[in-house]
């Protein structure tokens, strides 16, 4: 087995960001790709040792702190970015083309670099230049309208939505399709994700159902949405919750034998009008027993019933202990990579750097001198990497 990874030989270097930047560059350091993290300094400095080994989505990494206020810092991170095959930022428009590392300049020096570029509303667009979170993409999209209780406000899921599945997942397959299209081409291009445009594909199939008449626009009275009795969560006894999501025939009615549920006097459970009676006959039952009692009811069945565990629970359950979902790895457990492949599989090759910590090295991979190096940390242009508090 190869276990370098599939991304083994691609150089990615990702401009210090938040929201989806980090976790696209940790999902492509997870793959093997060499990616380099150039961070503010002021953002490598006064942290403790503690809070730099918890920063879980830097793993994977080489890191460097550059001044981009100072034109040799500007100077060195073209250097860095004519070595790489890609470039991962998340500023807002016209930030990177003020720092004269722009897709223009990019490409004239590297014209086989992949330019990859994740924003909340896009580079174009009467929305671009405003701020804006998770919740506010979500919203824009109509995904937010859909999330939450029938007769309450809308609730944002995390920010797993449109940062993380939107954002960082859109620009990795977007980096991934433009290598591959500059390996047969050997020109590179600019990929622009915009969350709010990875939102509206991720509701496609949303937008089909309600052009299809089988969705409405009530929250909380839909197949998937809570609305549905044999789709939702449902109180044990002691305060824990059971994941319920039979949908299809034959689990429903494997389903209704294992929770032992009187049907009589029901309705069709596909008419939404008995949907009420059917969540009140069905919570009633689950409130009569312990999460784990129903745990030990639905154990092996295909009645697609789950325990509803919390973040602490989650590392310790069987199934993810049989697959190794969760390692420990620097002192941290955390998810390791996905997805997995037979032959080249990723692997956790490094915790989260500390801030600067490869900054020489790297430099000098790219031609500069001691001296040099002297000189760009004499400026302030490039920072060493600081020792951090409570480090050994």
């Amino acid at each position: 087995m190869e276990t370098n990874g599939p991304l083994a030989g691609y150089r990615i270097v990702e401009f210090e960001g938040k929201g989806p930047a980090p976790l696209c560059g940790m999902l492509l350091g997870d793959m093997g790709a060499d990616v380099i993290r150039i961070e503010r300094p002021s953002a490598s400095s006064d942290v403790s040792a503690t809070e730099q080994s918890f920063s879980i989505l830097h793993r994977n990494r080489r890191t460097i702190a550059l001044d981009l206020r100072q034109p040799e810092a500007r100077a060195a991170a073209l250097r860095l970015v004519v070595s790489a095959d890609a470039l991962i930022e998340g500023f807002r428009p016209g930030v990177m083309e003020r720092l004269g590392l722009g897709p223009e300049p990019c490409l004239a020096q590297q014209p086989r670099l992949v330019y990859g570029r994740v924003t909340g509303w896009g580079q174009t667009g009467p929305l671009a230049a405003r701020a804006g979170h998770d919740i506010n993409y979500l919203g824009l999209s109509g995904a937010l309208a859909a999330i939450g209780p029938r007769d309450g406000a809308p609730l944002p899921p995390l920010n797993l939505v449109a940062d993380y599945g939107g954002g960082a997942m859109f620009l990795a397959f977007g980096l991934v399709c433009a290598l591959l299209e500059a390996r047969s081409s050997g020109r590179g291009q600019v990929v622009d994700v915009a969350m709010s445009d990875a939102v509206a594909a991720l509701m496609t199939a949303i937008h089909g159902l309600h052009h299809g008449g089988r969705w409405n626009e009530r929250r909380g009275s839909n197949l998937l949405d809570g609305g549905a009795p044999f789709y939702g969560a449902y109180a044990t006894r002691d305060g824990g919750h059971m994941a319920v999501g039979p949908i299809e025939a034959p689990f429903f009615a494997e389903f209704v034998e294992r929770l032992g549920l009187r049907v009589d006097g029901l309705p069709d459970r596909m008419d939404p009008k008995g949907w009420p009676a059917w969540q009140e006959r069905i919570a009633a039952v689950f409130s009569t027993r312990t999460r784990a009692e129903w745990e030990a009811v639905f154990d092996a069945s295909d009645a697609c019933v789950t325990p509803i565990l919390s973040l602490s629970e989650v590392p310790r359950h069987p199934h993810h202990a049989a697959r190794g979902t969760y390692v420990p790895f620097g002192g941290v457990t955390q998810a390791a990579p996905a997805p997995r492949f037979s032959r080249t599989p990723g692997r956790l090759r490094s915790g989260p750097p500390q801030g600067g910590e490869h900054g020489r090295e790297l430099l000098a991979e790219c031609g500069y001198s001691n001296a040099d190096i002297d000189a760009l940390a004499a400026s302030g242009a490039f920072r060493q990497a600081p020792t951090l508090h409570g480090a050994p």
